[in-house]
């Protein structure tokens, strides 16, 4: 008999509800927020009231397109974090109450986590390739830059981690330096397919073991470009296409520096991405290439499952379920991963 999993993603500002049929794909409905535009980054108190907005015709939508009735879930799934503590809040307190009203198994899902996981959904209409245990994922995101070896859907260890901005905050930062907008990733992305990526070159750090940190790249985009600036007022706008692309060449070589690294220390072949940043198209051809050279099969996450989706955390949340994992209803979201 299939298990019928609910989840429901409001960790920042996507609130998103998905449901699956054991491990395979029935609705993944998500709806965006584009209020933050505006102010070049997300205001939790904006994000956490657009969620009380769209919570309820989200998941009702899901539910519908899935095909099922709500007395069939099995259980329901949410993100318990990390995130924006008000967004979490508000996903949280509809899954205890849905759970509650139904009679229904409640279970928590770490949001990294989902990340990890979202290539293991499955879909009807299409074979989904999926990497062997253990396998290396680098996630990536607008808050967090990890390299996880993967042992199990539910045994992870971290291998290294920025110890300051994460890689989608470095795009989001220098993309409001630059005058680009928000969100950062996708506008630099686009530019830089049209500049020379050899044009400029940025400070790289020098963090031992295979941590990350972005922050200095971030200070050498700004101290240069102030420099320039003072020499040649249209310097930007002349220049923007050149200046996204050395950027993403610089941010995309830091990363797969340590993740090469941590392949060759671990031995592991299977290497996949997730979070965000793993939409970009840079990265995704480097990984490509870098999988050609080293012999590495590679995966890649469909761009609907690299944004904050619902489909990933019913996934998780299938898992622990299956696991006999249960949360009760005085069970609180926290910000941290730490807390988790």
């Amino acid at each position: 008999m299939s298990d019928y999993i609910l989840g429901i993603e409001s960790s920042c500002d996507d609130t998103s509800a998905a449901v699956l049929q054991d491990e395979y794909l029935l609705s993944n409905v998500i709806a965006s927020q584009d209020v933050h535009k505006a102010y070049g980054g997300v205001i939790p108190e904006l994000a956490s009231r657009s969620h009380q907005l769209n919570i309820v015709p989200v998941v009702s939508e899901a539910i519908r397109r899935a095909g099922i009735q709500p007395s069939q879930l099995s259980a329901i799934a949410f993100t318990r974090g990390p995130g924006l503590l008000g967004s979490l809040l508000v996903g949280t307190s509809f899954a205890k109450t849905l759970a509650l009203s139904l009679g229904c198994p409640l279970v928590e899902v770490n949001h990294l986590q989902g990340h990890i996981l979202a290539g293991f959904v499955r879909q009807y209409d299409k074979p989904t390739p999926v990497p062997s245990f253990p396998y290396l994922c680098l996630l990536v995101s607008g808050g967090n830059s990890q390299i996880v070896r993967v042992d199990s859907p539910l045994s992870f260890t971290i291998l290294g981690q920025t110890i300051d901005d994460a890689v989608g905050e470095a795009f989001d930062k220098c993309s409001k330096l630059m005058g680009l907008g928000y969100p950062g990733g996708p506008v630099i992305d686009k530019l830089a397919k049209a500049g020379d990526a050899n044009r400029f070159a940025f400070a790289k750090p020098h963090i031992p073991g295979l941590d990350y940190s972005f922050s200095g790249v971030k200070t050498s985009l700004l101290y240069f470009v102030r420099d320039e600036l003072q020499k040649d007022p249209a310097f930007l706008e002349n220049n923007k296409e050149d200046l996204c692309a050395s950027f993403q060449k610089t941010l995309i070589d830091i990363l797969m520096d340590k993740l090469i690294k941590a392949a060759k220390q671990t031995g592991i072949k299977d290497i996949a991405i997730g979070g965000g940043v793993s939409a970009n198209s840079g990265l995704r051809e480097r990984m490509v290439r870098e999988g050609e050279k080293r012999g590495w099969r590679t995966f890649l996450p469909e761009f609907k499952f690299t944004t904050d989706n619902a489909a990933m955390i019913a996934l998780a949340g299938y898992y622990h379920y299956k696991n006999g994992e249960r949360c009760h209803l005085d069970v609180a979201p926290v910000s941290r991963a730490a807390e988790l």
